[in-house]
């Protein structure tokens, strides 16, 4: 498999395990406020990077392994 075949691959796979990931901390961590303030908006927007930063990598993994041998 070449590497731009891969590149959409890891992108489609990470934006799918954002979801998934992001799903269970809002629904279960997180208490949204009624009035949000600006300590809301940078653990929003931590959560955001730490979220995309783990699902990249996570499908980078699964990406490499199942298409090592190939």
């Amino acid at each position: 498999m070449d590497d731009a075949t891969q590149q959409r691959l890891i992108t489609v796979l990470a934006a799918g395990i954002a979801y998934g990931i992001s799903h269970f901390v809002a629904d279960r961590l997180i208490d949204i406020p009624e009035q949000r303030g600006i300590k809301d908006d940078v653990l929003e927007a931590l959560l955001k990077g730490a979220t995309t930063a783990t699902s990249t990598i996570l499908a980078s993994v699964i990406v490499r392994r199942l298409f090592a041998g190939r």
